[in-house]
């Protein structure tokens, strides 16, 4: 029984029951009647919306989605519009503006359906006025960096754009909106997938402020950002009467894909729990957590006996200190890698469902019990490599990291312990 190659088939069924295709043609069985216009983003959105082609055909007038550099599908109907992913570039807000201007030309009579998934938010940047591209660049690159969550950093964004926090449904009004969303946030927050373009926004410009300042990084970023914040704009919110012909159904999640990882635990003959979907909070401390309750199964057998397989899902954040590569995936297996260093048959293994674990091509990596001896022997300093943020070259050098390419899917990430 090789453990490695058990935590892999795990994750990649918990993956294959994120797959946006399917889901998206399940959702699209009854559809309203009248022309549609397809407009999305998001890391999935064009799987998503060659979904949208076979179920609808020759019903879709027109459209485009904004998806992340190489996360394409082939499209007839549907412009796909490459762009820049987690910094947003010029080409994701001019696909943004295109997408406005669709919602604009939709009639009373005409739905637009629209597809979100991960990484909407970074991928459909169209500033509000008085705020530049490269000032809201600079502000998510701080927002990135400080440690926010992805409801604090998605908090900001919505009251520094023109489309997010419900704005898009403003524009397409009165024509009939439904929006079918793959979830990358703890919870399944509607106004928190993808920044919320087509939920009533449920923070505020004072929330925002907060995020800014209790970061630390109010001062730092750009003064426009500060101004735009401090003026009182404020999105659309619960009640506004262009909701009434809104419809917003998620299609996968997080814990749909656990469920499905825990069922492929169970047939390879673990004893399996899901422990939770909700795991946030700073990933070297997250992952020191995890490692614990390995060493507790090991030790006492609780709460599992081995074989066990305990999974957890949500996302974790990474306090950005050194200058190396990798991603939260790859530094939450060298911490845990770290304190799970001499402990025989226990693993771990940490992946982002969307194949893409920071800016790097690998969605995470396998650690365990002999990781640590594994790299002394090659002359690598786990503990120095974890201080600088260099996980990927470590993994990269051991062949421990997990590399998937693209997956078309994105529902946050998933952990698998094993024990035997």
């Amino acid at each position: 029984m090789s453990l490695k190659r058990d935590a892999e088939k795990i994750f990649r069924a918990g993956l294959a029951a994120a797959d946006p295709y399917s889901a998206v043609l399940a959702a699209l069985r009854k559809f309203p009647k009248g022309k549609v216009w397809v407009v999305g983003a998001g890391k999935a959105s064009a799987r998503m919306a060659a979904a949208a082609e076979k179920a609808l055909g020759a019903r879709i007038a027109g459209g485009l989605i904004n998806t992340k550099d190489g996360h394409l599908a082939r499209l007839r109907r549907i412009e796909c519009n490459e762009c820049s992913h987690p910094v947003p570039d010029a080409r994701g807000e001019a696909g943004a503006r295109r997408i406005l201007e669709i919602a604009d030309a939709a009639g009373a009579g005409d739905v637009v359906l629209c597809l979100i998934s991960g990484g909407a938010s970074a991928l459909m940047p169209l500033p509000a006025e008085g705020v530049s591209l490269a000032e809201k660049q600079e502000t998510t690159r701080l927002l990135l960096a400080c440690g926010a969550d992805i409801h604090q950093i998605n908090c900001v964004r919505k009251h520094i754009s023109a489309i997010k926090g419900g704005q898009l449904v403003k524009h397409a009004h009165p024509a009939k909106v439904v929006s079918l969303m793959l979830s990358d946030v703890i919870g399944d927050d509607l106004d928190a997938i993808g920044s919320g373009p087509t939920v009533p926004d449920s923070t505020t410009w004072q929330d925002a402020r907060e995020v800014l300042t209790h970061y630390d990084i109010w001062n730092r970023v750009p003064k426009p950002v500060r101004r735009l914040i401090e003026s009182g704009r404020e999105t659309p919110k619960p009640g506004d009467a262009a909701f009434r012909r809104t419809r917003n159904v998620i299609v996968g999640s997080n814990r749909i894909a656990a469920k499905a990882a825990a069922a492929e635990a169970r047939k390879l003959g673990y004893r399996t729990m899901v422990l939770s979907t909700f795991v946030d909070g700073e990933t070297r401390d997250v992952a020191r957590v995890h490692a614990a309750i390995l060493r507790e199964i090991r030790t006492y057998g609780t709460p599992l006996r081995p074989p066990a397989c305990v999974i957890t899902g949500g996302e974790t954040t990474v306090v950005l200190e050194g200058d190396g590569k990798g991603g939260r995936n790859q530094e939450f297996a060298l911490a845990a890698a770290l304190a799970l260093d001499g402990l025989a048959n226990a693993a771990v293994l940490s992946a982002g469902t969307d194949g893409t674990d920071g800016p790097t091509d690998a969605a995470g990596a396998y650690a365990d019990g002999t990781t640590v001896a594994r790299a002394d022997a090659l002359g690598l300093n786990a503990a120095a490599c974890l201080k600088k943020n260099d996980a990927y070259p470590f993994f990269d050098s051991l062949g421990d990291l997990l590399i998937t390419g693209p997956t078309g899917t994105n529902v946050m990430d998933l952990r698998i312990l094993l024990a035997r």
